[in-house]
């Protein structure tokens, strides 16, 4: 559905103060000049002052860099930065606005890395679509940064983008539409489950969505032991009876559905478990009615929820949506700060299948003697999560030899 455009300028306005319609629209005047700016961590007051920062002085750690590389991490701010990268094809629920546009999400990205986790980003919007073009781009900016968090590039060029970017590059690629969303999924889930008395293994989910964070969710909840799971796109289950898979589907196939379904969403929720959205569109009320007892359900569409809280709340035990105003909001930023803080401390050269698990598990441990059927997933503002991801992915980036101090 293509997003409805409104003029932010407002007729009543004073005159000569309202350029860009700050007195129509808060989120203007937020806005206005950016949400970020660079500041210096060391003081230049002097001519002392500018000759360790600049000229002569940082001639001697260019050397001492150049002739034993590793030092870069302890003398720029590699060691603590990430770009925030995009071509603008996937942009939230806006689809292709291009780059310019982005521009706004990446920054607000960046300021949550800061926030939350304590990690420099810098938003890079790219004026390129071809896999190859932004690999090669993205890579030869690689020097700049310890970490690239991918972001709002469309399926399935992300998957490829993702894959030979990290062969290119020893630094942590990450595409966060992805392995956030379902890092936290997973958290939330884990604490669902126990909640009401079952195990992961004893779960059949089904996921509305094959895009990148259909396809990431049913990665991680294999890799974590979940029952069985099916994935529905538009045309229903992902099956390797079907003949109109992409690449990425017919892999997808090929580690799910282990029950064989066939046919429609409506067919997949009959006796299930779980349901995750990540696709939009409505799940009629009589195909959830079909749904187990204590169904667990994760309608994480934006802004309307492909199941409704209120249909949700009469047959599901634990109700999970994507929006800031119910409880168990699957928000991307109780993942992402942590897990790249936690790989850039001990400098991980890529971000594992192991380390993702490590963040779910110290996720849904924050709040693990509090849950109820409100809380399955900390708030985005408890100042424990970030701590508990970033040693867990340490931790973990430790143990799967991918840290390097």
């Amino acid at each position: 559905m293509a997003a409805e455009i409104v003029n932010p300028r407002s007729d009543s306005a004073p005159d000569g103060d309202d350029t860009h319609g700050e007195f129509f629209d808060p989120a203007f005047a937020l806005h206005r000049g950016g949400k970020m700016e660079i500041r210096a961590t060391v003081p230049v007051r002097d001519r002392d002052d500018l000759s360790l920062a600049y000229t002569p002085g940082v001639a001697k750690v260019c050397s001492a860099i150049a002739e034993h590389p590793e030092l870069v991490h302890d003398y720029t701010w590699k060691s603590q930065v990430v770009a925030v990268v995009t071509d603008g094809s996937a942009v939230l629920g806006l689809g292709d606005i291009g780059a310019e546009a982005s521009l706004p999400v990446m920054e607000g990205k960046a300021i949550l890395f800061k926030q939350f986790g304590g990690v420099d980003a810098v938003p890079i919007a790219l004026d390129c679509r071809g896999v190859d073009e932004i690999v090669e781009t993205v890579a030869r900016l690689a020097p700049s940064f310890g970490g690239i968090n991918l972001e709002d590039i469309s399926a399935p060029r992300c998957f490829e983008v993702e894959r030979k970017l990290q062969e290119r590059v020893d630094i942590p690629v990450f595409h966060d539409d992805q392995h956030g969303t379902a890092v936290v999924t997973l958290a939330a889930l884990r604490n669902a489950a126990r909640l009401t008395g079952r195990a992961l293994g004893e779960l059949r989910a089904v996921i509305s969505g094959a895009g990148a964070a259909g396809v990431a969710i049913a990665r991680i909840l294999v890799e974590a032991g979940i029952g069985d799971v099916a994935v529905c796109d538009r045309k229903g289950i992902v099956s390797a009876d079907r003949e109109d898979l992409t690449a990425v589907k017919r892999d997808l196939a090929g580690f799910t559905n282990k029950a064989g379904l066939s046919g429609t969403l409506g067919a997949a929720l009959d006796g299930a478990d779980v349901f995750i959205g990540v696709s939009g569109g409505t799940v009629p009320e009589e195909a959830v009615a079909t749904m187990a007892k204590d169904a667990l359900i994760f309608a994480m569409a934006n802004p309307n929820p492909e199941i409704h809280p209120d249909v949700a709340h009469k047959y599901a035990a634990v109700v999970a949506t994507g929006r800031s105003d119910y409880p168990n909001q699957i928000n991307n930023v109780l993942a992402f700060p942590g897990i790249f803080a936690g790989a850039l401390q001990v400098r991980a050269s890529r971000i594992t299948e192991g380390m993702k698990l490590a963040a779910a598990e110290a996720l849904a441990a924050v709040v693990a003697d509090e849950l109820s059927a409100e809380c399955v997933i900390p708030s985005p503002f408890d100042e424990r999560v970030a701590p508990a991801v970033t040693a867990a992915v340490a931790a973990a980036a430790r143990a799967e030899g991918v840290a390097r101090r």
